[in-house]
Parts: structure tokens; C-alpha cells; sequence
């Protein structure tokens, strides 16, 4: 990096069962002012403890057989690491694979022939929030959206007491079937804030649950 440009430390652990894509990424990101190795062991039992007190604000995972079957990874990951920024790397083109990461809650989809300075900004953008996937996968991801927009009632015009931005953006989320947790996860947001959040939006719509909230949205829907 430049001399006098700021840069933000993102700490990562690497989780790798592939010893030498694991030595081979310590020894690059060790050499970054930017980056953070926080850990970097093959799977073991007491490997969440550890994660848990590395304070990692992003994860590294190279098995699709650990992350999502047996031990389920991204899963324990998620339920006991906060934020759970959570990145496979080293990937096929397989989208089987790539779809179980998404719904998952995998933040970083990375190819096995990214680029070094590939991974390092992955792994940046996924600690501010963001997610990245190989640019491969986006038309399905498009196609996907696409068809899931379809098939659900449109809330964005549902304004009971006037809903702001970010409510009108909650009730769409809910309508897709995510929980606070996920939502919460999606939007970088913790879990009380989304439940303050819904407790405003309730108070606004005159009712006192989330199925009567959908319900009135498609009612609002239907007779616009």
C-alpha cells in the first residue's frame, strides 16, 4: 500500500483443511499491513472455541463437506461468531455449491485460481458488509432474483403512517421468510435493532404480529 494511506486491519482466520493453500496463504497475507492472521489450523474439535476468542471478523473455508454436512461450519460459525463474515475460497464453478453457500449465509465465494490480491479484496469487502461472488455466477443470481420478485407481492408501496425506507425494506425481507437473525445478518443490523425496527413498523400498521403485518401488505397490494 501507499505510504500515508489509511487502511482498515481486518483480522482473519483460516480454517483450511489444504495444508498447502493454508501455508500459502498465511505467508501472503502475513506480508499485508492491512491484514491480520489471527489463526490458521485444519478442522479440529475445539476450533469454535478458538474462533470464538480470536475475535476473527473473517472466516476462511476451503471443504464444502465440513462447512455444510458433518460438523456444518458455517452454520456453528454463524450462531456463535458475531459478525459471522464467512468466506469459501479455493471453489469449483459447480453452482450447487455456490447456491448452498448463499443460502447458507456465506458472505465471499472465491475460484480456486483467484488471484492473491483477489482474496485479500474479498476479504476486505466482505469485513465492511459487503458480499462478492466469481462475476460467473451473476446472471443466475440475477435470474434467481428475478423469479423469487415474481412470485412475491410487491411492498414497496405499502406506506401505513408513512414506513421509511428501511421499514419498507424489512417488510420485503419478511415477506421472503427470513427471521431477525437473518435479516439482521443480511443488513449488517444486530438483532434488537431489526426487532425495534418491527415494533415501529407494528405501531404503524395497526397490528401486533408479522403474519398480520404480510397479510395487510397484500391486502394494501390488492387493492391498489
Amino acid at each position: 500500500m501507499s505510504q500515508g494511506v489509511p487502511y482498515r486491519l481486518t483480522h482473519v482466520f483460516l480454517l483450511t483443511e489444504n495444508r498447502l493453500l493454508r501455508e500459502a496463504l498465511v505467508r501472503i497475507l502475513c506480508k499485508r499491513a492491512d491484514v491480520a492472521v489471527v489463526g490458521a489450523v485444519a478442522f479440529a474439535p475445539t476450533v469454535l472455541d478458538q474462533l470464538v476468542t480470536s475475535q476473527a471478523e473473517v472466516v476462511l473455508l476451503d471443504s464444502p463437506s465440513l462447512a455444510f454436512h458433518g460438523p456444518r461450519l458455517v452454520a456453528s460459525i454463524r450462531r456463535m461468531l458475531t459478525p459471522a463474515n464467512i468466506v469459501m475460497i479455493g471453489m469449483e464453478r459447480d453452482e450447487t455449491t455456490f447456491f448452498r453457500a448463499v443460502r447458507s449465509g456465506v458472505m465471499g465465494y472465491v475460484l480456486k485460481d483467484a488471484s492473491a490480491l483477489e482474496i485479500v479484496s474479498v476479504i476486505h469487502a466482505v469485513a465492511s458488509g459487503d458480499a462478492v461472488c466469481p462475476s460467473c455466477f451473476s446472471r443466475v443470481i440475477f435470474q434467481c432474483a428475478a423469479q423469487q420478485l415474481a412470485a412475491t407481492p410487491e411492498v414497496t408501496a405499502f406506506h401505513p403512517q408513512g414506513l421509511s425506507r428501511r421499514e419498507q425494506q424489512l417488510v420485503g425481507l419478511v415477506g421472503l421468510g427470513l427471521t431477525n437473525k437473518e435479516i439482521a445478518a443480511r443488513l449488517n443490523l444486530s438483532e434488537r435493532t431489526v426487532k425495534n425496527h418491527f415494533h415501529r413498523i407494528f405501531r404503524k400498521a395497526g397490528v401486533h404480529d408479522r403474519m398480520a403485518m404480510i397479510e395487510r401488505c397484500q391486502i394494501r397490494e390488492t387493492n391498489m
